[in-house]
């Protein structure tokens, strides 16, 4: 990488050069009376200047004055030292400011899988959130419009700056709120500035090696024959090495053969899983900045992050026929019959299946971003800035799982405390710790690659009046050009079965452990300091990392297993066959966008009201032209592989030609956005803002892709005589299922936003703010499932209940803010030195579907419309619609406390952080199913187990308290001390049932320490 960022700073500064020669040439020409201009790059969205500061209360107290100098309402947080913010992401230091939350899972759909640094942000409890560097567009190749905040380093970052109501000035795309990361420019030091941080971090759960972090600047600038010339470089590099455990519950089942004469919920089992990650993150800024007089300037930027993460997981999980769980006498249940305290066994399958899997995943992204800026003031008068940006961001990740599988004779659970406790006998962690008692289950990868560029051009004029009301009027145009290409392994998650009960090919055969054909590259995990040695777990036998690792020659060798006992039991064998990816056009999508936007505002000002009144009317006008191409891909891959003749009775199985077929769209839009910015001084301390504008946010390119997988899933039973051998198969549930990764013709997402607000700046770095707010949304982007037709070989048509993104409904989102701060000067002596900051937030959101499609009863799982309210109401196990769910991400109540201390060599923070349930999503990973019973009583299929179900999963309130101490040895050199999770806080998600919400899963990550050493002169 820092081989990449010389060459890029040698054609950088060649490029500035160049424009030093020619502006000195053009400034000759030009009326050098013009008024002094901020320096370029220096200055945010609103008009506020960057203020560089050092020292936790001079921190406090630049971020207060730009809030309460901004044209819009807006949140800051401002480094107290050059480039350190005061966490370890960027996703930790946005949790601190009101009104925003953040996401601790790595993916939206993946909720079985936690993040130590945090991921998604929210604002205001909305999703629609943009991002910017430096009042600049910035993405990552994530199929979103933002950037993952987790990738940035902070050791880069001055400031961050969350704006919450829009003005006519800023690039539209926000609804819920704006995130601009602010770099320093060398003209915001008065002459050379370096400044040198080193850090490193221990995780307590995983132990071992320390991580290392560190970041150097250097920043200077010079007075030549043709102006004024300034340089900046900043260097970081992280690393970041986490562990976290988990417990898991499944999903209650209604079951009325386990208890006489009641209906009882019984899960299929409870397991547990261990996730060891690591990340590095690399950043590279580099800016150069000219200015021959206050008439003419010009800055060039580069900035560069690229971020790497490696994880593996251990994890057992449930892979248990629901309905074949047995009970043994003395079981305990609460008042709705859910199952508190039990032995569960399962004697008609010889055990309680279940997989033990070693997954292996890792992701390389990175995002480049090249500026340049010129800024002309011909007069006193006119002001003209012209921006051209070159964005390039790139990302690639496999994730790859291979599975053993064991048939656990019973398991002990207890779910009436903190976390489950799972109690097993002497012989069955013997049973559970033996090789011999495994087999070969099956392998899954996925591979995908994403690249995403923009080409950006702005230019903007200022006219300044001279007059006593009309401040200035802007004006601009911005165009953009951008286009992105995501390509997906085909099938997206392959997964084929080594060896399996239910391969009748197979003739019963597995291929166990304690074979010596298939004994090796296999290791018993203990789980050595589980939950941090807070709770004992059954040391389980796993795949080598090395085989998940090593595709595609370790997953050829592994199904080799297949057809060793294929051939032995005398069938004809099918051949596993790997994903396609990279040649296959069906796993590419490919999308363009292409927009201009115009805008014009008026800033204003009624100085000589008793209580003077300022702010700025304006409108932006933006058209968006779309192209999207992509595909439909069948693959029929859920057909048991039975030899000719077998016998099958039940539910027949189409018989459907796998297709694949290219799609192509066009898309076109355009939205006018007014906005209106009103501020009140009641006295020089006390102001009150409003605000009202118009905003949208455009969908995702993920959810603007063409590409629709079908897929045939068969639920069936192998009927063997008491010797095993196969005798016939019942087939029990044949689903047609699809799903669309995106919709090419969807339209942004519209809202009419209100904001009031009342602040009180009582002192340097003492404040009290107070806003309500609300958003009125429109064309809301839901999921919906609709019915989609294809040909089988037979000639019929057979319905795939298809998942979909549409707009589909409208909502809106309000509620009120808070926030105080303030350093307790009164106090005597050291006491003085202490101050406190906390804020809280209230929001309330609604969700009205276009076209309601609740219903009491999902029953079936064939496409039909009975079942089209599964993705938006969630169904139970049993077959009934929940329905009336909150928005998704949304937290009704968030608050932060920090109690500050600030006093000459000692500077301290204790910071606790927390928010309330919210919903994760509906239809995700490890919450869903098809084996639901059919409850509906004017059903023709009611009483049997074929409807497709999905709980609505939450996470929990969760609250983390996090502290840091720097000492000042002297005026340039400080040590630190940091912890994140001092109090090994658990996060617990729920899912909702009929019964409850039941917890679902238990995280833990453990307390991290940094120490630091921070030098600048």
């Amino acid at each position: 990488m820092m081989h990449q960022f010389r060459k890029t700073a040698i054609a950088v500064a060649a490029a500035q050069i160049a424009l030093l020669a020619s502006g000195a040439v053009f400034a000759q020409t030009t009326d050098g009376a013009a008024a002094s201009a901020p320096a370029a790059g220096a200055q945010v969205p609103g008009g506020a200047n960057m203020v560089v500061v050092t020292g936790q209360r001079a921190a406090l107290n630049s971020a207060q004055k730009l809030k309460q100098n901004s044209d819009e309402i807006v949140d800051s947080i401002v480094a107290d030292d050059i480039g350190k913010l005061p966490d370890r992401s960027v996703t930790e230091v946005l949790q601190r400011v009101v009104g925003v939350t953040i996401d601790r899972t790595m993916a939206k759909g993946d909720p079985e899988h936690y993040s130590v640094e945090g991921s998604g942000v929210n604002i205001r409890g909305l999703t629609y959130v943009r991002s910017e560097l430096n009042g600049r567009d910035s993405f990552s190749a994530n199929g979103g419009r933002s950037l993952n905040f987790e990738d940035v380093p902070p050791e880069l970052m001055a400031g961050v700056d969350i704006y919450k109501n829009p003005s006519a000035e800023q690039i539209e795309g926000g609804i819920g709120g704006l995130v601009n990361l602010r770099t320093a420019m060398p003209f915001d030091f008065k002459g050379r500035k370096v400044a040198v941080s080193l850090q490193t971090t221990r995780s307590e759960l995983k132990k071992g090696k320390m991580s290392p972090s560190g970041s150097i600047m250097y920043s200077d600038r010079w007075k030549t024959g043709f102006g004024e010339i300034g340089a900046l470089v900043d260097l970081a590099y992280s690393e970041s090495a986490t562990r976290t455990d988990a417990f898991q519950v499944e999903p209650y089942y209604p079951r009325t053969d386990v208890e006489p004469g009641r209906t009882v919920w019984i899960p299929k089992g409870s397991q547990w899983r261990t996730l060891n990650f690591d990340r590095k993150r690399e950043g590279a800024y580099g800016a150069l900045q000219w200015k021959k007089d206050a008439t003419l300037s010009s800055s060039l930027t580069y900035f560069k992050s690229k971020y790497k993460m490696q994880w593996d997981e251990q994890a057992i999980f449930s892979a248990a026929s629901p309905y074949n769980i047995r009970v043994a006498p003395g079981a305990t249940y609460d008042a709705k019959g859910a199952l508190l305290t039990g032995t569960l066994s399962d004697p008609i399958d010889g055990g309680i299946d279940f997989g033990a899997d070693t997954r292996a995943a890792n992701r390389i992204s990175s995002t480049t971003d090249v500026s340049w800026h010129v800024s002309w003031r011909p007069t006193s008068s006119w002001a003209f800035d012209t921006d051209v940006q070159r964005i390039k961001a790139k990302s690639t990740s496999f994730d790859s799982t291979v599975a053993t599988a064991i048939k656990m004779q019973q398991e002990n659970i207890d779910l009436r405390g903190s976390v489950p406790t799972l109690n097993f006998s002497d012989a069955d962690r013997a049973y559970l710790a033996n090789p011999n008692n495994y087999y070969w289950s099956f392998t899954q990868e996925h591979m995908d690659r994403s690249t995403a560029d923009e080409w950006a051009v702005k230019a903007d004029a200022k006219y300044t009046f001279d007059d006593p009301v009309l401040r200035d009027v802007r004006f601009g145009v911005r165009f953009t050009d951008r286009d992105a290409v995501t390509q997906n392994s085909n099938p997206s998650y392959n997964w084929a079965a080594i060896t399996m009960p239910w391969q009748g090919e197979l003739g019963g055969r597995l291929a166990y452990l304690g074979d010596p054909r298939f004994s090796n590259q296999t290791q018993v995990y203990g789980f050595p300091n589980f939950f941090n040695n807070n709770t004992n777990v059954p040391a389980l036998v796993f795949p080598n990392t090395s085989l998940a690792t090593g595709y595609p020659a370790s997953y050829t060798a592994l199904h080799q297993y297949y057809n060793v006992l294929c051939a032995q039991a005398g069938n004809t064998c099918s051949t596993w066959k790997a994903a396609s990816f990279g040649t296959d056009p069906a796993g590419t999508n490919s999308q363009s966008e292409k927009t201009g936007a115009a805008f014009a505002q008026l800033r204003f000002g009624f100085d000589d009201l008793k209580y003077p009144v300022d702010g700025n009317v304006g409108l932006r006008y933006v058209k968006t032209d779309m192209k999207a191409r992509g595909y439909i891909v069948f693959n029929p891959t859920g057909i048991p592989n039975d030899p000719a003749g077998f016998p099958t009775t039940g539910a027949a199985i189409p018989v459907i030609a796998a297709s694949s077929s290219a799609r192509e769209f066009d898309n076109s839009y355009h939205n006018v956005l007014p906005s209106l910015n009103l501020r009140m001084k009641a006295t020089e301390k006390l102001q009150f803002r409003f605000g009202a504008a118009m905003g949208i946010s455009r969908p995702d390119f993920s959810q603007l892709q063409g590409y629709t997988t079908l897929s045939e899933n068969v639920d069936s039973t192998l009927v063997s005589n008491a010797a095993g051998t196969p005798l016939s198969r019942i087939v029990n549930n044949v689903s047609l299922t699809g799903t669309s990764d995106g919709n090419p013709n969807l339209r942004p997402i519209q809202s009419r936003q209100v904001d009031l607000t009342a602040e009180w700046y009582f002192a340097k770095a003492g404040s009290l703010t107070m806003a309500v707010f609300n958003k009125d949304l429109k064309d809301i982007i839901v999921t919906q499932s609709y019915s989609y037709p294809l040909q089988g070989t037979d000639g019929k048509s057979y319905n795939f209940n298809v998942t979909a993104p549409v707009n589909g409904a409208r909502g809106r989102a309000r509620g009120m803010e808070i926030a105080y701060q303030q350093y307790f000067d009164m106090l005597p002596g050291w006491l003085s030195g202490f101050g406190l900051q906390a804020n809280y937030t209230y929001v309330d959101g609604k969700q009205k579907l276009y076209n309601p499609v609740y219903s009491v009863y999902c029953s079936g799982s064939d496409g039909g419309t009975s079942n089209l309210n599964l993705n938006l109401n969630g169904c139970d196990i049993d077959g009934k619609t929940f329905g009336d769910l909150p928005l998704q991400g949304l937290s009704k109540n968030t608050y932060n406390v920090a109690l500050m201390y600030d006093k000459e060599k000692f500077s301290a923070r204790l910071a606790w952080n927390w928010r309330s349930k919210n919903l994760q999503g509906v239809n995700v990973n490890g919450t869903r199913g098809t084996d639901g019973t059919d409850t509906n009583p004017a059903s023709s299929t009611v009483g049997q187990h074929n409807v497709a179900w999905a709980l609505p999963t939450y996470a929990d309130s969760y609250g983390q308290l996090d502290a840091s101490v720097f000492y000042n040895i002297s005026e340039n050199l400080s040590l630190g001390l940091e912890a994140q999770n001092l109090t090994d806080a658990k996060y617990k998600q729920l899912m909702q049932q009929g019964i409850g919400l039941k917890g679902r899963a238990w995280f833990v990550s453990g307390p991290r320490y940094t120490a630091s050493l921070r030098y600048s002169f």
